[in-house]
C-alpha cells in the first residue's frame, strides 16, 4: 500500500477552503444573453409610460471625476395582469442625452455631448434610441442580490451596487437591453406601485458599458495608459417610470 502524503491532502483542504471563502466576482446587474419575449396574454392591461415625467438617468466615472446626466424616455408600455407585470416595453430616445454637472461650462457642456452622440460612446447617428422590453418580473428577494464588482481604487470610483440601489425594492425586473445594435437580457431590483390606475416605477443599478460595445477609455488595457485617464467600465444607471391606463392618461 502507497504511503499518504498527509501534508499534501492538509494543503489541498486548506486551498479549498480559502477559495470557497474568497468573495466570488461579476457584475452589479445580472448580465445574460437575450432572453425569448413571451407573448402576453389579450386580458393583459395596457398602461401607457408618460414621457413628459419618465426618464433614464446616468453617472459615468474616472478616476479624476463624474459626469451625470438624464436621456428621455420617448414612449412605452407596461402590461399587467392582476398585480403582476408580465410584460412591455420601454423606447429611450438616445438623441435627447443630457448632462447636468456640466451645464454653467457651454464649452464645456457642448464638447461632452457631441462626445457622448458619437461613435465612440452612443453613436445616435446610427443607433437613435436603445430599448428595454420587459420579459418578467418577480417578488425581489434581498438573499439572492448580485454580487458587487470590485473596481479599480480612486476617490471617484463608482458607487457600488449596494450603495447605488434603490430603497426598498419590491421586484426584481428582468428585460433585453437594446444599446447600439447589441441586446442582452439583464434583471435589476427596482420598487414599483400600483395604484389608483397608475404605475410608478424607480431603480437603480449597475451595467458594464462594454458589453454593449461602449468602450472608448475601456479600463481593460489600463495597463497601456496612465491610471488617471481611462474610464471606468462600470455605469451607474437608473430609471423614474409613471404609466397609466389609457383611459387616465
Amino acid at each position: 500500500m502507497k504511503k499518504i502524503d498527509f501534508s499534501l491532502i492538509m494543503l489541498a483542504m486548506i486551498a479549498f477552503l480559502s477559495s470557497c471563502g474568497q468573495k466570488p466576482k461579476g457584475e452589479d446587474a445580472e448580465v445574460s444573453e437575450a432572453k425569448e419575449v413571451q407573448e402576453v396574454s389579450t386580458a393583459a392591461m395596457s398602461y401607457g409610460v408618460n414621457s413628459a415625467v419618465s426618464s433614464v438617468t446616468w453617472i459615468g466615472s474616472k478616476p479624476t471625476g463624474k459626469h451625470n446626466g438624464t436621456i428621455g424616455i420617448s414612449e412605452g408600455k407596461i402590461k399587467v395582469e392582476g398585480d403582476n407585470i408580465v410584460g412591455g416595453k420601454i423606447v429611450i430616445d438616445m438623441t435627447t442625452v443630457e448632462n447636468e454637472d456640466l451645464k454653467s461650462d457651454e464649452e464645456s457642456y457642448g464638447k461632452l455631448i457631441g462626445h457622448l452622440k458619437s461613435p465612440d460612446f452612443f453613436d445616435v447617428e446610427n443607433h437613435p434610441v436603445a430599448e428595454f422590453v420587459i420579459t418578467g418580473a418577480e417578488a425581489f428577494d434581498p438573499s439572492k442580490a448580485v454580487v458587487v464588482k470590485e473596481e479599480f481604487d480612486s476617490e471617484y470610483k463608482p458607487a457600488s451596487a449596494s450603495d447605488h440601489i434603490v430603497d426598498n425594492p419590491t421586484h426584481k425586473i428582468s428585460g433585453n437591453l437594446t444599446l447600439r445594435g447589441t441586446t442582452l437580457g439583464i434583471s435589476f431590483p427596482a420598487k414599483v406601485t400600483m395604484q389608483d390606475g397608475k404605475i410608478t416605477a424607480s431603480a437603480k443599478f449597475n451595467i458594464d458599458r462594454t458589453l454593449w460595445d461602449v468602450k472608448y477609455g475601456d479600463e481593460a488595457s489600463v495597463v497601456d495608459k496612465a491610471k488617471d485617464k481611462f474610464i471606468y467600465n462600470t455605469v451607474n444607471v437608473g430609471f423614474e417610470i409613471e404609466a397609466a391606463k389609457s383611459e387616465v392618461l
